[in-house]
């Protein structure tokens, strides 16, 4: 196995992508249902190009989102991780979180999500670290302030032809 375990938690692994996950990201990408919060579904060669660039922040930044593993299957239920994000006239780093709906309600993005932070400022020396959600995600928010997260600030940002209101949920280092 030439998987590179990054993070590693009671119930999850979270490793770096490769291009056999594929088929995994298509699971979570490819459904209406989960991807409200990007205006719809993705196309093949959409995925194709979030995991693209999921392998070159890797490259360029020593992290990215990362493939979330269930130890107890090992199946791809989802993906964490850290990104440098726009975030008004800055730039940001982000804690995201989009796993398949057949795993939701289980505390799994809590759990990747809290082990990020820890990573973001245990190995990374960050200060702060956010994330960044749709208004209309509450299950997403939910998810930030389980993870000690308050909101301070929104933004619309445009993407696939829709301004989307998001807001910011910031942790700071203790």
């Amino acid at each position: 196995m030439n998987e590179k375990v990054i993070l590693e938690t009671k119930r999850l692994l979270l490793r770096e992508m490769k291009g056999d996950d594929f088929g995994a990201l298509c699971r979570i990408m490819q459904d209406e249902q989960t991807m409200y919060a990007y205006e719809g579904a993705f196309g093949e060669q959409e995925v194709q190009d979030w995991l693209d660039r999921q392998l070159s922040r890797y490259r360029e930044n020593g992290f990215g989102l990362w493939a979330v593993v269930l130890k107890e299957t090992g199946e791809m239920i989802g993906q964490c991780g850290l990104t440098i994000q726009p975030w008004k006239n800055e730039k940001v780093l982000e804690i995201g979180y989009l796993f398949q709906r057949a795993f939701w309600h289980n505390g799994y993005a809590s759990e990747a999500a809290i082990a990020c932070k820890k990573y973001a400022f245990e190995v990374l020396k960050a200060n702060e670290v956010c994330s960044i959600i749709r208004d209309t995600n509450i299950p997403s928010q939910k998810v930030a302030e389980r993870n000690g997260m308050t909101k301070t600030d929104e933004w619309t940002k445009h993407y696939r032809g829709v301004d989307m209101p998001h807001f910011r949920f910031v942790a700071y280092k203790k």
